[in-house]
């Protein structure tokens, strides 16, 4: 793995080529700060926007309706309403729950009758209260049958070693919100310097992942994250694995640039299969299907955002499946990128967050070729 962390270095350092023939259009109306969207058929997605509004947007028209009985938000900073999640009937909502505290990453869950959640219910709110405004996280990913989410460590970094926090780390639920009976469990015990993992733990170690997607062929659970002025990370997960923030990894301080670890790999932790230096600020990730035929060129690939340099990457893989090769799609024609979604036929959907500062609306966009 560590091979492949320096090639990307050695990447950023060249010229990364901008795919020319990308068409982009708008689906629907302006929105303030999308946030997250799936889909709910193949011509209809939900899309959320961070001050607490989700809207079932037609792919085909552009027809955009409000759904109602949603949960309050706690819309400050980086919090609010943030991704979502469709699965079968169910609709899974990932948002900052007010709290007496400030307020705690939660996810809901419901059915969608027309514009309306029905049965909506609290099924997880995370296990410490923040007053802070930063690092929510809040990825949502199913996969056979479990539901995955990220939390963000919440900018108190050392909570993301914590294993009795939820803070920092990837929980993996029963659709009902109960922990999945196969989650690691440790005891102080178990490693010497590691406290007890609460029982929806997954892993720990992550500051603030904002992507996540299934790989097609292996099943596993791709994650990145967030790291301060560079580290920023992509993840495979693994049950009980520890990814290394804020002990190991590549990022600096901010104001200082001092490192924030002392090592960037330690050997009772996983090293990350990519590392973004500078950072990009990686937000939003999906695969590109093998036989979708809209981009062949990106078959089989890794669709990642970008806030920071307002673009799209595309990721390719060695013949060991780990990321060996990134381009760059378009370069600053949408502004923010704060989530990808691919339709059956290839076509790549966006939600821009803000264009610039004369409009600060974002959107859905299409892209095709």
């Amino acid at each position: 793995m560590r091979a492949t962390i320096l090639s990307c270095f050695m990447l950023l350092i060249g010229h990364l080529p901008v795919m020319a023939d990308i068409q982009t259009a708008q689906i629907g109306p302006d929105l303030s700060h999308p946030w997250g969207m799936d889909f709910i058929s193949h011509d209809e997605v939900l899309v959320t926007t961070r001050a607490g509004a989700l809207y079932r947007i037609s792919l085909v028209t552009g027809d955009s309706r409000t759904i109602g009985n949603l949960s309050e938000v706690a819309h400050f900073g980086q919090g609010g309403l943030l991704d979502v999640l469709s699965d079968g009937d169910d609709i899974f909502l990932c948002y900052a729950k007010p709290t007496q505290g400030g307020a705690a990453t939660a996810i809901d869950k419901a059915t969608l009758s027309g514009d309306r959640l029905m049965g909506r219910m609290t099924i997880f709110t995370s296990n410490s209260k923040h007053n802070t405004a930063r690092h929510f996280g809040c990825r949502l990913a199913m996969h056979d049958g479990a539901l995955y989410a990220s939390l963000g460590d919440r900018g108190n970094r050392f909570d993301a070693q914590k294993g009795t926090f939820h803070d920092g780390s990837i929980v993996r639920l029963m659709p009902d919100g109960r922990p999945h009976p196969d989650n690691p469990s440790f005891k102080a015990s178990d490693k010497a310097g590691y406290r007890d993992w609460a029982d929806e733990i997954f892993t720990i170690g992550h500051r603030n992942p904002q992507g996540m997607a299934v790989h097609p062929d292996t099943g596993t659970i791709w994650t990145h994250e967030h790291g301060p002025q560079g580290g920023d990370e992509i993840n495979i997960l693994q049950g009980g694995q520890n990814y290394g923030w804020p002990l190991a990894g590549f990022g600096k301080e901010y104001g200082t640039s001092d490192a924030v670890s002392e090592v960037t790999s330690r050997p009772d932790m996983a090293d990350p299969v990519w590392v973004w230096v500078p950072s990009i600020a990686p937000s939003g990730m999906a695969f590109y299907p093998k036989d979708a035929v809209m981009f062949p060129a990106l078959q089989g690939g890794l669709i990642v955002g970008s806030l920071k340099f307002k673009r799209l990457y595309h990721i390719t893989f060695d013949d060991e499946g780990l990321p060996a090769q990134e381009d760059i799609l378009f370069d600053a024609k949408l502004g923010r990128i704060r989530d990808v979604a691919v339709s059956p036929d290839g076509t790549i959907l966006v939600l821009n967050d803000a264009n610039n500062l004369a409009n600060p609306s974002g959107g859905l966009y299409r892209l095709t070729q």
